[in-house]
């Protein structure tokens, strides 16, 4: 048989009937299509079973991605950040809206479908899940940028509340950072069609104004801005979740980096440091914390909140989940087995890398940088893309000075990008309010060794061609008259007495755009411990150099506290026109006089050590080194000022009247001791003029003592010490009536149940936390021992600072006796008075013994009646105390004190720092002698820390006073970002398991929370030592026998 051509022959299979139709199939095709044409509408249909989701980024642009049904959420984050070629990806995260309107995550373990009802419709966006407290801790400059972009979102969305000032600055950074420099008609037709703030009109011309000054900032140092200025604000990375407490008031709950946050509004009420919850949990509505038992004082075991659904409570929980363990962990958690039979609660864990995981791996895999568009900037392509690291937090003096003629230098040249191409390095380290540093550790710098020498040179050559007096002072950005924070003392003019014609600045601009001084103006970067502090080689073993270098440090540290009187305090009080007329003549008439000598004290120290530091580098021996000539004239001058130190009581006792008769004033002083400037409760403020002379006594001491006789400074110190010394003898009672008034001031705001705390011949002399024996066993309780009572309180309720009084027991009459071997308590001892025995324990036998002593001497004095032969612990020789009609009565303790307690119920927040809040959480007790001697052991200066675990050292502007460190980038800025109070910290040098190879480092331990700090020289680090030991739990506490003598 033949074949017909193109065709083929159907060959008969088995079974096949002669004869038959040959079966063709069931055919799918439609009249006119093909077989191509049918493979290609069956490949679309496959492409239709894939989702499109649609993907909103943080430059308002939107992507579509193809994912697969089935896949779980951690594909399309892998999608996405390939897209945007992210490199710490881990601090970002895709969310999308619950249909009862608040923003849930996007799980990576999960499936989407499971997660999104309709994803066809659904959109996502991009934004920030974890906010680190400090900018500088986000590596890659991409990541900065997204940061900015996030910000300017929060800022439109009203979700990052600040003054309009602030918002005006935040917005023109933006403007710079996506324009370039300033152009009147660009700008004004720019912020027609965008839109960076809700009320965007109101404040053009603030944001043009400060446009203006950033000329020649570059989009990377804009955006460091924007990170800078908003991570002061107290609603950066806050997201509010609804809820109310036990009693159904209204609350927002949200979480940071440190814990969970409680706000009434937009006031943060309460914290829960992470370090204090034992537990998180939620049941149906309600979102439950567990607190350890050990530190979770006046709090409760267990606290609840209610929310709104049940959705929104565990949504919640898992944010705080992964807050806790991005933050917190080293490791990324396993996630638990699955049970067999049956589960209880939720699987849910944490999936991605901790901060510390993500820091190595961006530190170690040495990841290439690649260029990157920014939308809507002149410069389309980033220059420093490849090459610049994070801007520096400061420059060097000689950069300023290098700098200074160009008109945008006070702005635009604060944040200087450095060449090096590595990544700075850190891991923030949270620790719980007892001990307790709640700020993060910033980044740390390296750079090749090569680098940094040419730079040393390159600026020691400058610094040699340059003017030894400092630079001129700079015009400052973002003034505003009617901006509720005043301007530092660096940027403004001479202060005027007239207290309406002060000039003002946003809180968030503050710190900025310092004036830059000849000594110490290279702080606020991080050093690893490749990097040495620089060496004064001639200057190595001149202690007088140091000595100079303190009084220097000290003396910015006291002008600064100078200023929350004279310049913060003045413009909260003038803007609410709170004070009579009369009290602020007496308050300002007797502080600006002295303020006003000492910027000018300030100044010549400054220029002294520039040239004293300029000879040495010149390998010079001339008249430059030395400090006395200075001291000598000033000290005179200061005698001046004698009767304005003498009225500094009246001023401290007709405040404290004027804010019980003022409601307004009492208002206003609450609120501005709840500022961050105010870091000290305020009538402390009015004691730092006389504290100072003493402190000059002391610093005049140690240079005399370091001087040979024959040395051409020392007739002017020794001149000098005896001036201030014949100052510091004529105001000794002045001094000491003021501390025992501020004392007792201090203690009638915190003590609820008495009022007339302050009376005539009453002297403060003792207090701690001591255990009282109940029927219900032992009970924490403070105690507070005066010259004729001794009063012992409890905590108040939840959120108020206060202690409410449980017992008054008079002196007069009173025993003590030691009955340890009486009961299986450990350090008690019985008080008998008149009335009522109570028995008591002491933490350690020492502080038993303290008390004792203290006790007994106070008891002798109660019982001659005042007897000039009996002194007090600490004290000097005061009037018989006069007992007031309305005071407590002492025959019994009170349990109920509703009518006083109140009226303060709402005073919510506190400093934790205070003495008294320490003691009580420290378990220790604090004497009115230990107080006067940390007055003389106040120090200021610069300290490179370390935490235990860490590897890099931060360089800090470190302040101790009153028994806490507090911790500064730089010495210009006007509040501390975070604080460490020093009572029952032991201090030593570390041991060879530290691992700590460096010179002049001393090792702070309490329990587990370990850090060191380095010091320049051994000077400074024997005064460093010192003067914590002085403050410490260590033998340096306890009085030795030469400071009774």
């Amino acid at each position: 048989m033949g074949e017909i051509e193109g065709t083929y022959r159907v060959l008969q299979t088995p079974g096949t009937r002669l004869g038959a139709q040959t079966p063709g199939g069931v055919s799918t095709l439609e009249p006119g299509q093909n077989l191509l044409a049918t493979a290609a509408r069956a490949s679309a249909r496959t492409q239709e079973k894939h989702l499109h989701l649609r993907v909103k980024l943080l430059d308002n642009s939107m992507e579509i991605f193809d994912i697969e049904p089935k896949r779980d959420g951690q594909t399309l984050l892998t999608q996405v950040w390939r897209r945007l070629n992210l490199t710490e990806c881990d601090y970002f995260g895709l969310e999308f809206q619950h249909p009862r309107a608040y923003w849930i995550w996007l799980e990576p373990m999960k499936p989407i479908t499971r997660q999104i009802r309709r994803p066809k419709n659904a959109l996502l966006r991009l934004a920030v899940k974890f906010f680190p407290p400090d900018p500088g801790q986000l590596q890659e400059e991409y990541t900065r940028y997204l940061f900015a972009l996030q910000l300017k979102r929060d800022l439109l969305e009203e979700r990052l509340p600040c003054a309009d000032t602030t918002a005006a600055l935040l917005a023109s950074h933006l403007l710079q950072s996506e324009i370039g420099d300033y152009d009147e008609t660009l700008d004004r037709e720019h912020l027609k069609v965008n839109e960076y703030l809700p009320s965007q009109e109101r404040s053009l011309e603030k944001i043009l104004e400060f446009h203006r000054k950033h000329t020649g900032q570059t989009p990377a140092e804009s955006d460091f801005q924007v990170l800078e200025i908003a991570r002061k604000l107290e609603m950066y990375g806050i997201r509010f979740h609804a809820a109310s407490d036990r009693e159904g008031a209204k609350i927002n709950l949200a979480v940071s980096h440190m814990g969970v946050l409680v706000f009434q509004g937009t006031t943060k009420i309460n914290t829960f440091n992470w370090s204090r919850v034992r537990k998180l949990s939620f049941k149906r509505k309600r979102f439950l914390i567990k607190l350890h038992p050990e530190v979770r004082g006046p709090y409760q075991d267990t606290l609840e909140f209610l929310l709104g659904s049940r959705d929104g409570c565990k949504n919640f929980w898992k944010i705080c989940v992964e807050y806790h363990t991005f933050f917190r962990l080293f490791d990324q958690p396993q996630p638990r087995a699955k049970a067999v039979f049956f589960s209880r609660g939720s699987s849910f864990r944490y999936s991605g890398r901790t901060q510390k995981q993500l820091v190595d791996y961006v530190r170690d895999s040495g990841v290439k940088r690649v260029p990157y568009e920014r939308r809507h900037s002149k410069t389309r392509m980033s220059i420093r893309a490849l090459t610049a690291d994070l801007p520096r937090q400061s420059v060097s003096f000689t950069e300023g000075l290098r700098t200074s003629a160009s008109p945008s230098s006070a702005d635009a040249s604060f944040y200087s990008v450095p060449t090096s191409p590595l990544a700075l390095r850190g891991l923030p380290d949270f620790r719980d309010s007892s001990g307790s540093l709640t700020e993060p550790r910033a980044p740390d710098t390296k750079r090749p060794a090569a680098e940094r020498s040419s730079t040393a040179a390159a600026d020691g050559n400058t610094r040699r061609a340059q003017s030894p007096g400092p630079p001129a002072p700079q015009p400052c950005q973002g003034l505003s008259v009617d901006s509720p924070q005043p301007s530092p003392s660096a940027r403004k003019s001479p202060l005027s007495l007239s207290p309406a014609s002060q000039v003002t600045l946003g809180p968030a601009e503050q710190g900025l755009f310092p004036l830059l001084s000849p000594v110490l103006s290279d702080a606020g970067g991080a050093r690893t411990d490749g990097e040495e502090e620089p060496k004064h080689k001639s200057m190595a073993a001149d202690e007088a150099y140091f000595i100079a270098k303190e009084i220097l440090a000290t003396e910015r540290t006291y002008l600064k506290d100078l200023e929350v009187l004279t310049v913060w305090f003045r413009s909260a009080v003038v803007k609410e026109d709170a004070m009579p007329a009369d009290l602020m003549t007496l308050l300002f008439s007797n502080i600006d006089p002295i303020y006003e000598f000492h910027r000018g004290f300030l100044r010549e120290v400054e220029q002294r050590l520039a040239l004293w530091e300029g000879s040495s580098s010149a390998h010079s021996t001339g008249g430059h080194q030395r400090i006395g000539d200075i001291l000598l004239r000033n000290m005179h001058q200061l005698k001046e000022f004698t009767s304005y130190f003498q009225r500094h009581d009246e001023v401290l006792t007709e405040l404290e009247k004027a804010t019980k008769r003022f409601k307004k004033l009492e208002t206003v002083y609450k609120e501005f001791e709840l500022q961050k400037v105010c870091y000290l409760p305020l009538n402390a403020f009015l004691l730092k003029p006389i504290q100072r002379l003493v402190h000059y006594r002391l610093l005049l001491s140690r240079l005399c003592g370091h001087y040979d006789p024959g040395h051409h400074d020392y007739a002017d110190c020794r001149d000098a010490l005896q001036a201030i010394t014949e100052m510091t003898s004529t105001l000794q009672h002045s001094l000491a009536r003021l501390e025992n008034l501020q004392k007792l001031t201090e203690l009638q705001r915190d003590l609820v149940g008495i009022e007339n705390l302050i009376t005539p011949g009453r002297e403060f002399i003792r207090e701690g936390c001591l255990h009282k024996l109940t029927k219900k066993g032992l009970q924490q309780r403070m105690f507070f021992l005066f010259s004729d009572m001794l009063l012992y309180t409890s905590k108040g309720v939840t959120g108020t600072s206060h202690f409410r009084i449980r017992g008054l027991l008079p002196l007069r009459g009173m025993l003590v006796e030691e009955g340890e071997s009486e009961r299986s308590v450990p350090h008690c001892f019985t008080i008998c008075a008149a009335q009522k025995t109570v028995v008591v324990a002491a933490s350690t036998r020492l502080e038993k013994e303290k008390w004792i002593c203290d006790l007994n001497t106070a008891i002798d004095v109660a019982k001659s009646g005042g007897d000039p032969s009996l002194v007090l612990p600490g004290s000097v020789l005061c009037a018989p105390p006069c007992r007031s009609s309305e005071e407590v009565s002492p025959e019994k303790e009170s349990e109920d004190t509703h009518g006083v307690h109140g009226s303060l119920e709402g005073q919510g927040q506190h400093r934790a720092n205070t003495t008294v809040h320490v003691c009580w959480y420290r378990n220790t007790s604090v004497s009115r002698a230990d107080q006067s001697a940390a007055v003389e052991n106040q120090l200021s200066g610069y300290l490179l820390r370390k935490f235990k675990n860490s590897n890099g050292w931060q360089k800090l502007w470190v302040v101790f006073t009153n028994f806490c460190l507090f911790f500064y980038k730089t010495h210009q800025d006007d509040y501390p970002l975070a604080s460490l109070p020093l009572l029952g910290y032991s201090v030593s040098v570390p041991k060879e398991a530290d691992c700590v190879h460096k010179e002049h480092v001393f090792k702070l331990q309490f329990k587990s929370h370990v850090y060191f700090f380095r010091a320049e020289s051994k000077y400074t680090f024997e005064r460093w030592m010192e003067v914590i030991e002085s403050a410490s739990s260590s033998p340096g506490r306890a009085r030795r026998p030469e400071d009774e003598a």
